[in-house]
């Protein structure tokens, strides 16, 4: 089986959070509610992690998944700090998106209540 690069950078950021916890690989397991196996698969990428996994694992060490996987990211991922700004724009523009449709939808409600 051929490990992603991904599954283990994603592996090693979460190693490294939980190595600055101090916490073994039993106490994170245990968080998760699976096995220590299933726990060493995730960081050594031989699991690919989903979204709802990496959420319970941010979760635990109470930080956003963008933190998370952005931990170490001088030695683990090299050039991550672009794309996390990328995404933080996007994210805002977004954001900003959302709350000019939700302000047409107050006015289109109040303008077709007005009416009645």
């Amino acid at each position: 089986m051929i490990k992603s690069k991904a599954s283990i950078t994603t592996g090693q950021c979460i190693r490294n959070f939980r190595q600055q916890f101090g916490w073994s690989q039993e106490v994170i397991a245990n968080l998760l509610g699976i096995s220590v196996p299933a726990f060493s698969k995730i960081e050594t990428g031989v699991t690919d992690v989903n979204l709802s996994r990496l959420e319970q694992i941010a979760n635990a060490f109470e930080v956003n998944i963008v933190s998370l996987l952005s931990s170490g990211e001088d030695e683990q991922m090299p050039g991550i700090t672009p794309l996390i700004d990328s995404l933080k724009k996007q994210l805002a523009e977004n954001e900003a998106e959302i709350v000019k449709l939700q302000r047409k939808v107050i006015q289109l409600y109040d303008e077709l209540h007005g009416m009645s």
